[in-house]
């Protein structure tokens, strides 16, 4: 008896320590995830910059240093000095798309697709996300505070360009998300479309998605740690990020583009997205797509999807020249 009594004695410290080994486990592991996610650094942000300018072709990058420029600055809600590149059209008036970057890139990431947007007719705006490029900031938003920022650039927009100038978003991946995330929002008449390119549905599988197949870690009990960390510090949760609510309750029509060999962000999310939103909409899925290639694999087809779907289903018809 006696020994039955040590050995359940030994057993419930050993269990104990094994508890607390798995806790403070979980609590490294929450904070790691965290900083890993959520966190930019200086160096980090050049390198971001120069990936950007780096993965556009010679032609891309020269024909955007070409561009009339204009540089505009905003303040965040927190406090941030965001900024971005605008370009003037000289072809078109009173038509803009204010373009959203993926995760650590920059505005320059997205200089192939204002150049399809001019050829469209349309003015462009190219801001750097919050903690990205010469943006300030070293918190990552993932679209969900991001979103506060685009209402803002939608405002000064429309008090530097005028009140009946027509708005288009349109994003990449993280900006996919931005733009999505922004369309919940109480925005003006003046936005009139969506067009996302290879946009996650809820942040929080997607970073549990990233967490699992990236890093080979488990989700549980990480991610809640993370999620709890995230709240506190970041001033948002992961389980914020409701993707998929924010398009469905904007009403506005929306193109989806996906690549169906894309690694990052499954394709699936597309999917999603068109079987759930009550709105109009288009899904483009291409088959030899990675994560944003569709722009790379099928170029003109790409721009075809983009054309047709502004003019067919947001009644914005093209007014630029190629």
């Amino acid at each position: 008896m006696a020994k039955m009594k040590q050995t359940t004695k030994l057993g419930l410290k050993l269990a104990g320590v094994v508890g607390a080994a798995t806790y403070a486990g979980s609590l490294v592991g929450g904070v790691l995830a965290y900083k890993m996610a959520m966190h930019v650094s200086d160096a980090q942000k050049s390198r971001g910059q120069e990936l950007s300018r780096s993965e556009n072709t010679e032609i891309e990058n020269f024909w955007y240093e070409k561009q009339p420029q204009q540089e505009w600055v905003i303040q965040s809600f927190d406090g941030l000095n965001l900024v971005a590149t605008y370009i003037p059209n000289p072809k078109t008036v009173g038509r803009l798309v204010i373009l959203a970057h993926g995760l650590g890139h920059s505005r320059e990431q997205m200089i192939p697709y204002a150049r399809i947007f001019m050829s469209l007719g349309y003015d462009v705006l190219m801001p750097d996300a919050r903690a990205f490029g010469d943006s300030e900031g070293h918190t990552i938003g993932y679209g969900w505070l991001d979103r506060l920022d685009y209402e803002r650039w939608i405002t000064v927009a429309l008090n530097q360009l005028g009140d009946d100038v027509e708005i288009v978003l349109m994003g990449i991946s993280m900006g996919a998300a931005t733009v999505m995330a922004t369309s919940g929002e109480p925005l003006p008449e003046n936005v009139k479309a969506i067009i996302e390119d290879s946009g996650y549905v809820d942040l929080y599988d997607e970073a549990k998605y990233r967490l699992t197949h990236k890093f080979h870690l488990p989700a549980y009990p990480i991610m809640p740690v993370a999620n709890l960390i995230a709240n506190r510090r970041a001033g948002y949760a992961f389980k914020d990020g409701r993707i998929l609510h924010q398009v469905a309750i904007s009403g506005l029509p929306i193109l989806m583009i996906h690549g169906s060999r894309d690694k990052t962000v499954p394709v699936r999310n597309a999917h999603q997205l068109y079987d759930q939103l009550p709105q109009q909409k288009e899904l483009y899925i291409d088959p030899d797509a990675a994560h944003v290639q569709a722009i790379r694999t099928h170029p003109d087809r790409y721009q075809e999807v983009v054309d047709e779907f502004l003019r067919e289903e947001a009644g914005l018809s093209g007014n630029g020249e190629g």
